[in-house]
């Protein structure tokens, strides 16, 4: 029995010889760490996975276990390796994006014509004139748009039931008697207008009953003061008539 075990132990050495010759599984430890591939990660896996399973009372358990350290360690070395590159990498990039910012900023500042954008606040915005979409209106010239369309649209309902009525007759039925008592009202207004003017006349010539009252008892009082009057002319004069 211990020669059969002496044999498959000298068959998994050889086996892992050859292995070794033919760079197996684990030649990806040998690799460097920006070297590896995702095969190679796999291969890592199972080198470990087979040393595990090795793990066993016997007199090769020191070896095992010592080889098994060995590339735990390896493993723990590319992994090491990798978070330190990928940190430098980073603060490669932050320092590459602090100096192109630096940069920028002097461009900027050293333009000719560059004037300081204005800060804007939360309910401001720029417009680029030369963008078709752009907004050109403010609301209240849109509301005024809005408000001038109602009304048209409210003149032309009216100009079409206008349009209607023209068509079944109404409108002409209805102009026909406005016209008729336009006539009508003309002619009752000229009668007027001459009844008055002859009334006019008729009061310049003789005017109103009291005024021809008014002006008959002033002759006559105008007739009894000039005969109780005692002018020695117009008493030569009454004698000279008396003769």
């Amino acid at each position: 029995m211990e020669r059969g075990r002496d044999g498959e132990e000298e068959l998994e050495e050889e086996e892992d010889e050859d292995e070794e010759e033919d760079g197996g599984p684990e030649s990806a430890l040998e690799k460097s760490p920006f070297q590896l591939t995702a095969a190679d990660v796999y291969d890592i896996s199972s080198v470990v996975g087979r040393d595990l399973l090795q793990l066993h009372a016997g007199p090769q358990l020191p070896a095992a276990r010592a080889r098994l350290q060995f590339r735990i360690v390896r493993v723990l070395e590319m992994l090491e390796a990798l978070v330190s590159e990928s940190s430098v990498a980073e603060e490669q990039l932050r320092r590459e994006r602090d100096s192109l910012r630096r940069e920028l900023e002097q461009l900027r500042a050293a333009a000719p014509g560059s004037a300081p954008q204005p800060s804007l606040g939360p309910d401001q915005m720029v417009i680029d004139l030369t963008d078709p979409n752009r907004p050109r209106f403010t609301l209240q010239e849109l509301r005024d748009v809005l408000q001038e369309r109602n009304q048209l649209k409210a003149q032309l309902l009216v100009v079409q039931e206008e349009l209607q009525c023209y068509k079944s007759g109404i409108i002409s039925q209805k102009r026909d008697q406005t016209e008729e008592l336009e006539k009508e009202a003309s002619g009752s207004s000229a009668g007027s207008r001459k009844d008055s003017e002859e009334k006019t006349i008729i009061k310049r010539l003789f005017g109103s009953p009291t005024e021809t009252f008014q002006t008959s008892t002033r002759c006559q009082e105008l007739d009894s003061h000039s005969y109780n009057s005692s002018s020695p002319a117009l008493m030569s004069l009454e004698a000279m008539r008396m003769r």
